[in-house]
């Protein structure tokens, strides 16, 4: 499948510091950067027009918030949706960790009744990538007392070694999706209107991804930017974010080096720290070894 979309300047540049370390290295013609995110191959063109080609392609063009028709009819058409899952009792999945090279993968789902709105609001629950960590701290424990959920951590020992060519980073988080959705909803028993889950990657895909799994979760409503859209999204988020920080402390406690987030050149420098104090085996234990920062931080050590 391909997408292409016209850009303005400010989403051209969020979009170049997004993918500025996904990016290739080959140098084309009138192109400003080409990169690879999981499936989906995107391409900037010095006109302003971006194309997006892969499985997922409509999806990954639909994080951008960029409106293919754009009529007024479509944006009315809009609200009415935006509102229906939002004021609804919803069972909503959400994960972090799978941009940072360290750091483990934390997906949450939970339960969100039209009673608990007025409480969450108050909290100022949102999507958890807007929220700052300090503010994670206090509110997701709030959270957890009041709102029914199951969480799955997947460390990096463990993410490497179900990383291959068959099993990418979406097969590994539509599996987490799959458990905590399924524990929760089968274990708690919740009265829900609807199953939502933040879209990465369209609903075919996504159940082609567990096709070996023994138990499915089915009856999903996928939606683009869920976290904004769907507070039981968002609590998802929010609670997973609380344990990625609580274990990211842990990690970097234990190895005696203050882990940088994220996949940045400043990740580099500390993974180089990391194997000259530990050795590459340490990195392959806490890091998700197939990122690029792998290749730059072994290729830069001279033994």
């Amino acid at each position: 499948m391909n997408v292409v979309i016209k850009v303005n300047d400010e989403i051209k540049a969020k979009m170049i510091e997004y993918y500025k370390d996904k990016k290739r290295d080959k140098i084309i013609p009138y192109v400003v950067f080409q990169a690879e995110e999981e499936d989906t191959v995107i391409t900037m063109y010095e006109s302003g027009k971006v194309m997006f080609q892969g499985t997922s392609a409509d999806v990954d063009a639909a994080m951008w918030g960029v409106a293919l028709e754009n009529t007024k009819e479509k944006k009315e058409e809009k609200k009415k949706i935006d509102a229906k899952y939002y004021n609804c009792n919803a069972v909503g999945s959400d994960e972090v960790g799978t941009g940072d090279y360290f750091g483990p993968i934390v997906v949450t789902a939970a339960y969100v009744t039209q009673d608990d709105i007025p409480f969450l609001e108050k909290l100022g629950v949102g999507d958890s990538k807007k929220i700052d960590d300090s503010k994670i701290l206090k509110i997701a424990p709030e959270i957890a007392k009041k709102i029914k959920y199951r969480s799955v951590i997947l460390n990096n020992k463990e993410y490497n070694e179900k990383y291959t060519k068959d099993t990418n980073m979406n097969k590994i988080k539509a599996i987490m999706h799959n458990r905590v959705l399924y524990q929760l909803i089968n274990e708690e028993k919740p009265k829900y209107d609807y199953i939502i889950v933040d879209e990465f990657a369209r609903e075919a895909r996504y159940y082609e991804y567990l096709k070996d799994q023994p138990i499915i979760q089915k009856n999903i409503t996928f939606i683009t930017k869920a976290e904004d859209k769907n507070l039981a999204v968002a609590c998802g988020s929010i609670i997973s974010r609380y344990l990625f920080l609580k274990e990211f402390d842990k990690l970097c406690d234990s190895i005696h080096i203050p882990l940088p987030k994220g996949a940045g050149r400043d990740v580099d420098t500390i993974g180089e720290e990391v194997v000259e104090k530990y050795g590459e085996d340490k990195l392959k234990e806490i890091a998700k070894i197939n990122f690029k920062n792998t290749d730059r931080i072994l290729h830069t050590l001279i033994y």
